[in-house]
């Protein structure tokens, strides 16, 4: 039930927010080099990978210094990378994620693979629904860039802590997977936002 849903608000979200997606990229083509979307692979269900699109928040080849960005002290987001940042303007295009079934919009944020072979047995069971674009924990670690530019270990820090901590939340979502938590957590994160 919740992917008919997925796909309502996903087409109506891209129709409604048309105007926003076309002058964020224009600015974002602007401002640097490079196009306007940016795609890194990330790990779906059942452990398969997907190519997940957002806005371009960095500078071209910027994701090779490392996976992790750190908030205010990343020399590697562009300014207007930090406003769509700060306001998950960046997660939008990933409603044509939604809408293609890579994912829902909501559901455990994907990861890289780096990360998820970490995940021991009882982990991976994040990977049993479609990955989302919001959940518990993306509500509660909204200010995860932060937290990460004040680590001494950004990377450290977030495996350790981050992580663990946002896969026990995710497993809130699995246990009670129905459409009361699905529209719950969308009402939670518009709130957060706003």
């Amino acid at each position: 039930m919740t992917r008919l849903f997925d796909i309502f608000f996903s087409v109506l979200g891209m129709i409604a927010l048309s105007p926003v997606f076309f002058i964020i990229y224009v600015m974002i083509r602007i401002e640097s080099k490079g196009g306007g979307f940016y795609c890194q692979e990330r790990v779906g269900k059942d452990g398969a990978g997907f190519r997940l699109l957002k806005f371009r928040s960095m500078r071209i080849g910027a994701d090779r210094q490392g996976l992790i960005t750190i908030g205010g002290h990343d020399s590697r987001i562009t300014r207007v990378g930090y406003f769509i940042r700060k306001y998950k303007i960046d997660e939008l295009p990933q409603l044509f994620n939604v809408l293609k079934g890579d994912m829902s919009l909501v559901g455990p944020r994907p990861e890289v693979r780096k990360y998820t072979d970490m995940y021991t047995d009882e982990q991976r069971r994040v990977l049993s629904i479609r990955p989302g674009i919001t959940d518990y924990a993306s509500i509660k670690y909204a200010d995860e860039n932060v937290i990460l530019g004040q680590a001494d270990d950004p990377d450290k820090v977030y495996v350790e802590q981050i992580m663990p901590d946002k896969i026990r939340l995710n497993m809130r979502y699995i246990e009670n997977h129905n459409l009361r938590e699905y529209f719950k957590i969308i009402f939670l994160t518009i709130k957060k936002i706003i």
